[in-house]
């Protein structure tokens, strides 16, 4: 896994564009992000966290966050498509103040979230209780 660049670099690259801000757009992933994260508390709470559900929960979790992240960028004036655009989207919550442990969290989340997807990763109930954790402690912050 390779280190994030500053999100001015994805900027530079044409990863990220400066655009008019898109509110309604913003509010639609918003409120998608809080669909996702609704259903997986309520799933969560039914079936609580088990090896056969690790992933789906790390996998939910991944795309509320990122979908909040969107959001933001969006009420910002920015969108990001292409090679990279993950990553460039990552890089911004550097760009809007979070933590540098935080931000390292999101990444190796989207590292894992791709080992998943393309590489048939497995990981336990521990780390998916773990992301969950972390996606409602942020998530707040991220919506103002």
């Amino acid at each position: 896994m390779m280190g994030l660049k500053d999100f001015d670099y994805y900027i530079e690259k044409g990863v990220v564009k400066k655009k008019a801000v898109d509110v309604g757009r913003a509010e639609s992933l918003r409120r998608e992000s809080e669909n996702t994260y609704s259903s997986l508390v309520e799933y969560v709470k039914v079936i609580g966290f088990n090896i056969m559900n690790s992933n789906l929960v790390i996998k939910m979790a991944y795309d509320a966050v990122m979908e909040l992240i969107r959001a933001r960028m969006l009420f910002d004036g920015f969108v990001s498509s292409g090679y990279g655009a993950h990553e460039a989207e990552v890089s911004y919550l550097r760009k809007i103040g979070f933590s540098e442990s935080d931000v390292q969290f999101v990444d190796r989340l989207r590292y894992f979230r791709n080992g998943i997807l393309y590489y048939g990763k497995e990981f336990d109930e521990e780390y998916a209780e773990k992301v969950l954790n972390f996606l409602k402690r942020i998530k707040m912050i991220l919506v103002k």
